[in-house]
């Protein structure tokens, strides 16, 4: 690819293009019905149709059948597994995973996102782990390995 200076510069596509102008006469291509055809709904004024407007036909969104249930109130968590704090902890021995330290290394992406800790893996090593939320299989192993589980808000 080319390097880009201000010899190779272009606007982009559609940039240098003018606003359509309808209704300015037969020498401009768009007189008389103003590009909006004869008769019709389309050609009427203060017609606007429904985003998926098939033409009467029934619309693609209420011919396919509905299935299930989604809960508005859902909470989603992040999971984190205590295998995958062995692995951080076997690299960059650590003694507190907060929730900046999981956020920095990459565990929990979604802004103002909840973690909830699940017991699937061996923990050795005591290690005190800030989350939202444990399983009570998680919270029993941290523990037993000699760390805390600290609950945050």
């Amino acid at each position: 690819m080319a390097i880009r200076n201000l010899s190779n510069l272009r606007a982009p596509k559609k940039a240098n293009e003018n606003k359509k102008r309808v209704g300015r006469g037969m020498g401009s291509g768009m007189g008389k019905t103003s590009t909006r055809g004869h008769k019709g709904q389309g050609s009427r004024s203060g017609s606007s149709l429904m985003r998926g407007f098939e033409g009467g036909q029934m619309p693609l969104h209420r011919r396919l059948p509905k299935r299930g249930f989604n809960n508005i109130f859902r909470v989603e968590y992040t999971v984190l597994g205590l295998d995958r704090v062995a692995e951080i902890l076997a690299s960059a021995p650590e003694t507190e995973f907060t929730l900046d330290r999981i956020i920095s290394l990459g565990l929990l992406r979604k802004k103002g996102g909840l973690i909830k800790v699940l017991n699937n893996g061996a923990l050795t090593v005591p290690v005190t782990i800030h989350a939202h939320k444990f399983s009570k299989s998680a919270q029993a192993a941290i523990e037993k390995a000699g760390g805390k589980a600290i609950q945050i808000g």
